[in-house]
């Protein structure tokens, strides 16, 4: 562990780099990193930037973090109006003083010295300092503009994932409420879309059924591909911390390649990407054939659905498929089973038959408390959606849901991803605890923002990647990005980058820190960082937790709501945001908290929540909502219907689905042979615009890099740290490759990590995405690898 508080010192103003700079700046440091400053297994850190906090001693104010979805409580110490240290907050609930690397280090991440401080316009393609007043001014005409000439539907905002409550609130209100498009999507439908379906289609409702608490009382962990040891590693290191105090506790690792989480594990399983639908059935089948399901259970709480099948993979339209669903029989359900033994499944994941077996013995144990948990290679999948309702089945069957340690819990990865921002009415077919088709939820929403009822839009919009289609098209010719890196995080990114960059496209870019998307804009915007403003998040555990602003943006920067509402004036819509900088993040909640007004999905009054390091929702009565339709625990669950009611669904029953397993959109063949999985490490956040300006961090894990497999190494002549081509039919990258580095991909498979934007993995990925949910597929895709100068590969 860490000093109890971490203190940095202070550093003077350093005069601003372009971007191209800093990224070759980058790659020059790189060159002479040494190994990583933190501990593998939890993430803590050890030696690096940070002094023990001296004398005077700073105030400390508390913060959750932001760099992932958990929301671990942070207190920042503030002297002299700067950040100037970190420690974990004892008193939450989260992380019981706990802070990854990420979060330890978090702060610095406000003062390196090529912050976005003064607003910029681009002038014979230029990015030019501009008066910040002057840059709104221009937003709003071109906006005007851009609505007379091509109708209201030709502007569009594409927010965060990162962004607050308060933010996602007044977004859906400028957008729906004022200007009458629903072109409004956020990151967060990269990041949890398919966990968002997942949920509504087995629940009737979004928001988690579980919480973190499960995880001091569950007795097996069963890790669908997610490492967690590196994704989220406060919660891993719970559970680490629940098995060294009951040593019958069991964690299994069902993965794709062999990671950190895999040797902490006591039981470590490999499959094939894009198999675990298989697997999930085959262990439904188990549990059927050794009659481990709770029959009484599933007769009384459980109905049985189908859904459309031969869906495709969003590539050859835009439009979502409803998941319309037909009833189906128990019978029905078992023969659909059939198709699915252990034998099946092991030809098809490469996972032995005897494993799956055991791992049905698991959940079929009437002794043990199982939670599952998933989460990025889950949900970034073409069939993301069917994935969760399977995994959803297995809990379903053996009645091990919304009950204290059993629980099937889906991660996402990003603090508005725990149904926060799209709660608020920030994807394109919803409203603030609604939908756009809706009448009743429109009339609502009007009425709350004393707008026409007729001026909200019954027709949803394009999903994330359909609007960036519609921006390609020319159908969108306004297009405003806050607080998120769409030209690194979009799949086949290159396609993107040149819609966005056509001369008849206006794009403008709320943020921080010069990015790739930040390149393509014309007009940039400096934004206030969290530390830096008023806000609410929520977590992946229903958790939201309030922070105030602890010290003064730079420059001009602002919050992106306040952004927003400068502009909504300048349109002629000041009558609907009345409220000043100072209070408009708590005006805003204090309005959203209407849309809430029920016992099945109450919020806390801001007070409630300023008093407290977070409260979960639904919150009724003083009372926090821990498990959802757990009459014991869930104050709208109605105890007449026994130990359960799954009220989300008007029939009170949650549904298990018949959902096959179907081909990915793309796997290796003679031309393509390997598998590429991406995903995330443990020193960055997202695409990396934060953690890369982190020192430490950055010094840790500089760049990205390709890990091979020793066998296929071997077989290539290709030998550790070796410059290789990764290639796919979009693209290709240059990259460091890697043999039994932090992790090894089996025979056949390649990882590569996402956070370094000099190195997008997602140019080499498919943009296609699950069909029901729109999360884009961005976890795989097929790719051969090729010695440089050699003239071999595979």
């Amino acid at each position: 562990m860490p000093p109890h508080g971490m203190r940095f010192p202070h550093r003077l103003p350093m005069s601003p780099v372009d971007r191209r700079t800093f990224l070759k700046g980058i790659a020059t440091i790189s060159a002479a990193t040494a190994g990583s400053a933190v501990a593998p297994a939890l993430g803590l850190p050890v030696a690096g930037d940070l002094v023990a906090a001296a004398e005077p001693a700073p105030s400390w104010k508390r913060t959750p973090c932001r760099m992932c979805g958990v929301g671990c409580g942070l207190l920042v110490g503030i002297e002299n109006g700067r950040a100037v240290a970190v420690r974990g907050d004892p008193d939450s609930p989260v992380s019981k003083g706990l802070a990854c690397a990420k979060g330890y280090y978090a702060v610095q991440a406000l003062y390196a010295r090529d912050r976005i401080t003064r607003a910029m316009v681009r002038t014979n393609g230029t990015l030019a300092p501009v008066p910040v007043a002057a840059a709104l001014d221009l937003v709003a005409r071109r906006l005007r503009e851009t609505v007379e000439r091509h109708g209201k539907d030709s502007v569009a905002l594409y927010g965060s994932a990162q962004w607050t409550v308060p933010d996602a609130y007044v977004a859906s209100k400028l957008f729906k409420g004022a200007l009458g498009t629903n072109n409004v999507e956020s990151s967060s439908r990269l990041y949890a879309a398919s966990a968002m379906a997942g949920l509504q289609g087995t629940f009737g409702l979004d928001g988690a059924i579980g919480c973190y608490e499960d995880i001091e009382h569950a007795d097996v962990f069963v890790l669908w591909d997610e490492n967690l040891a590196e994704t989220e590693p406060v919660l891993f290191s719970r559970m680490l911390d629940r098995r060294r105090r009951d040593p019958a506790v069991r964690i299994v690792d069902l993965a794709t390649r062999t990671t950190r989480t895999s040797y902490a594990a006591d039981a470590s399983l490999l499959l094939a990407p894009h198999s675990a639908s298989a697997v999930a059935n085959a262990i439904c089948n188990e549990l059927v054939e050794r009659r481990w399901v709770r029959r009484e259970f599933v007769d009384r709480h459980v109905a049985f659905k189908r859904g459309p099948e031969g869906i495709g993979h969003g590539l050859a339209s835009d439009a979502l498929v409803p998941d319309d669903a037909s009833s189906a029989t128990w019978d029905q359900y078992v023969k659909f089973l059939g198709d699915y033994s252990p034998e099946h499944a092991a030809r098809v994941s490469g996972l032995a038959a005897d494993r799956i077996r055991w791992l049905a013995s698991l959940y079929g144990d009437p002794q043990r408390r199982v939670m599952s948990v998933w989460g990025g290679n889950a949900n970034r999948h073409s069939r993301g959606t069917w994935l969760n309702n399977l995994l959803y089945n297995i809990h379903l069957l053996v009645g091990k849901v919304a009950s204290p340690g059993n629980s099937p819990f889906c991660t996402t990865g990003q603090p508005g991803g725990g149904s926060a921002v799209h709660d608020a009415g920030t994807l394109s077919h919803t409203l603030p605890r609604g939908v756009v088709t809706d009448e009743r939820d429109r009339r609502r929403a009007a009425g709350i923002w004393g707008v026409p009822a007729d001026r909200i839009d019954p027709r949803p919009a394009g999903h994330a990647l359909a609007m960036y289609r519609a921006l390609e098209r020319g159908d969108i010719r306004f297009l405003w990005i806050q607080a998120t890196n769409p030209m690194v995080s979009l799949p086949n990114v290159d396609r993107y980058r040149g819609a966005a960059g056509r001369d008849d496209r206006f794009i403008v870019v709320s943020e921080a820190y010069p990015t790739a998307t930040t390149d393509v804009a014309d007009v940039v915007l400096p934004a206030a960082l969290w530390f830096e403003r008023e806000g609410v998040f929520a977590s992946m555990e229903r958790r939201l937790q309030h922070f105030e602003r602890m010290t003064a943006p730079p420059g001009d920067a602002m919050g992106d709501a306040w952004q927003m509402i400068e502009v909504a004036r300048r349109l002629g819509h000041a009558s609907l945001f009345p409220w000043d900088r100072r209070d408009h993040a708590a005006k805003a909640w204090e309005e959203y908290s209407r849309f809430h007004d029920d016992a099945g999905s109450a919020l806390p009054a801001l007070a409630a929540l300023q008093a407290k390091p977070g409260l979960q929702w639904p919150f009724t009565g003083a009372r926090e909502t821990r498990w959802r339709y757990n009459t014991a625990h869930d104050p709208r669950a109605d105890r007449a219907r026994g130990d359960f009611d799954f009220y989300g669904h008007a029939d009170g029953r949650a549904w298990v689905w018949l959902r096959p397993h179907d081909a990915p959109a793309e796997a290796p063949d003679r031309a393509y042979p390997l598998w590429l999985v991406s995903g995330a490490v443990l020193e960055h956040s997202g695409a990396g615009a934060l953690t890369q300006r982190i020192p430490t961090l950055h010094r840790a894990v500089p760049r990205a890099y390709v890990e091979v497999n020793r066998d296929d190494a071997a077989r290539l002549g290709i030998r550790d740290g070796e410059r290789v081509l990764v290639r796919s039919r979009r693209g290709a990258l240059e990259l460091d490759a890697r043999i039994d580095y932090r992790s090894q991909p089996p025979a056949g498979q390649l990882f590569i990590p996402s956070f370094d934007e000099s190195m997008p993995v997602n140019r080499l990925m498919l943009d296609a995405s699950c069909p029901v949910s729109g999360q884009p597929a961005t976890s795989t895709c097929a790719v051969r690898l090729e010695r440089l100068g050699a003239g071999g590969g595979a």
